[in-house]
């Protein structure tokens, strides 16, 4: 999360590589054993940080724009619950139903990357006066129990949740909960499966 520029073994930009093409090609290895095992659920973990930016299909890697961390990061999340929403339309008829979840602020090594100047940037871009609350490990892992083995499976299918909660769209540039539209675009979502596929030199079918 927000770390300085630079790439995976792969050449992709650090942020979206790992958070989301390695997340790609890793669910979609492992499709067929969910699928075999349907009734069955995928839960991604995306972030309130999906509303810092949409996902850049011509420029990934901030080739051609200037690197930002925070964008970066927002980038990565949104290709997380993108990926949920294309998942979901792919798998549903086979008894598999995929979701985005936002798990909360927490105190990991999640933030070992963020520095006093990080901080600035982000609470000056949501018009924050203090920096935001945390929850604790285990309220941080609520959503994702929640989303997993609690929750109606076609109340989540495709969406995007919080504090064990489907998400309400937002339009609000300061709100500090929702959904922004551009991560739940079923359109956006199919874009991104291809140029993924495209980077990653592997197509990924249903049969």
């Amino acid at each position: 999360m927000a770390c300085p520029q630079g790439t995976t073994a792969e050449g992709f930009e650090t942020q979206f590589g790992t958070n989301h093409l390695g997340h790609f090609v890793f669910v979609n290895r492992l499709v067929p054993l969910v699928v075999a095992g349907a009734p069955s659920r995928i839960v991604a973990l995306s972030s309130s940080g999906h509303r810092m930016s949409d996902v850049d299909l011509e420029d990934p890697g901030f080739a051609r724009t200037p690197y930002d961390p925070w964008v970066a990061y927002g980038r990565s999340k949104t290709a997380n619950a993108l990926f949920a929403v294309a998942l979901d339309r792919r798998l549903r008829e086979r008894g598999v139903r995929a979701c985005a979840v936002h798990p909360g602020g927490i105190q990991t090594e999640l933030g070992r990357h963020l520095t006093p100047e990080t901080w600035q940037l982000l609470m000056q871009r949501h018009n924050l006066r203090e920096p935001p609350r945390f929850k604790s490990v285990p309220q941080g892992a609520a959503t994702s129990v929640w989303a997993s083995v609690v929750a109606n499976a076609e109340d989540i299918g495709g969406c995007y949740c919080e504090d064990c909660d489907v998400a309400q769209l937002t339009g609000d540039p300061n709100a500090t909960s929702g959904v922004r539209a551009h991560a739940l675009d079923p359109d956006h979502a199919e874009a991104l499966w291809t140029r993924s596929e495209e980077l990653v030199g592997e197509r990924f079918r249903v049969d």
